[in-house]
């Protein structure tokens, strides 16, 4: 779920903000330019467990369709 924050970042600016927004993005600028640290980790958080649910999910399937899993 990373898009390349660093390509995004590059040009990014007040003028692009309502249509180059990502989550990282969007926790960069209202977490550490805004200094809303909390905010800034609790979405990191989230996003984590939403990236984690997805991973484990779709290992499960692929362990029943395929037979090949990570774990």
């Amino acid at each position: 779920m990373n898009v390349g924050f660093e390509k995004i970042i590059l040009m990014y600016n007040p003028a692009t903000y309502e249509v180059a927004d990502v989550i990282s993005t969007y926790v960069y600028r209202r977490g550490l330019l805004g200094a809303q640290y909390s905010f800034g980790a609790a979405v990191g958080m989230f996003n984590a467990v939403v990236n984690f649910i997805l991973l484990y999910t779709f290992n499960r399937i692929s362990g029943k369709v395929t037979g090949v899993a990570m774990w």
